[in-house]
């Protein structure tokens, strides 16, 4: 199998064509269901949200959901705005390169749908167990 990044780390966009690929290849159900999700792949978080969760090393976080959750909306609400999934290249890529038991485009799956799970409203919990089942 050829190298397609040819010895150079994959860049934003490479990555954000990898997470555009990848969710144009998931069952068209589960898009659907996403409906409009917006996604943008950064570098790292910013300090603000490490912060926030309680995170203090930058590398421990590959993504993030922002957005009132499809369990949390009603209809009696001020519109969400957008929901957001984030992709952290820099984590990713070096989840990437220790693991090395995974494909790129495998591993930026991995953590879209993760994200787009906590769009549904599931916790990590709920999310560990079905990847646990899908096993």
């Amino acid at each position: 199998m050829s190298d397609p990044y040819r010895g150079r780390a994959p860049s934003l966009d490479d990555l954000a064509a990898i997470a555009e690929a990848a969710f144009a290849a998931l069952p068209k159900g589960f898009r659907d269901m996403a409906g409009e999700v917006v996604f943008r792949v950064d570098d790292f978080a910013t300090e603000d949200i490490l912060d926030e969760l309680g995170i203090p090393d930058a590398f421990e976080l590959t993504g993030l959901y922002h957005g009132v959750d499809l369990g949390h909306r009603s209809v009696f609400d001020p519109s969400p705005g957008p929901s957001r999934v984030f992709l952290y290249r820099r984590p990713i890529l070096d989840e990437w390169a220790e693991r090395g038991d995974v494909t790129l485009e495998d591993l930026v799956t991995h953590v879209l749908v993760h994200e787009i799970g906590h769009h549904f409203g599931l916790s990590d919990d709920d999310i560990h167990a079905i990847e646990a089942a899908a096993d």
